[in-house]
């Protein structure tokens, strides 16, 4: 194999995708030397955000999540993200 190519210096993660989506990342890293990588503790990022919601359709959420025996934060990311997937569903 030939010379590698030193990988530069990042100031950005969006820096980096930028340069990585016009390069070959073989001119710069040695495959046949990796290994198998586990990440089990990895967790999607998350963040925290403040929503004001009808007191109804809180205790609403509630009873719902109480049924399926879910917490009623979980239960609202849940409904979010399906919906959300629904409505970006290309429509055919």
């Amino acid at each position: 194999m030939s010379k590698l190519k030193q990988i530069p210096k990042f100031k950005t993660e969006k820096e980096e995708a930028k340069f990585w989506s016009t390069h070959d990342s073989t001119e710069y890293i040695d495959y046949t030397k990796s290994g198998k990588a586990l990440f089990a503790n990895l967790k999607p990022s998350t963040r925290t955000i403040s929503i004001r919601l009808p007191d109804s359709l809180v205790e609403h959420l509630k009873i719902l999540a109480n049924k399926k025996d879910v917490p009623y934060q979980s239960l609202l990311k849940m409904l979010l993200a399906e919906k959300i997937e629904e409505e970006l569903k290309p429509i055919k």
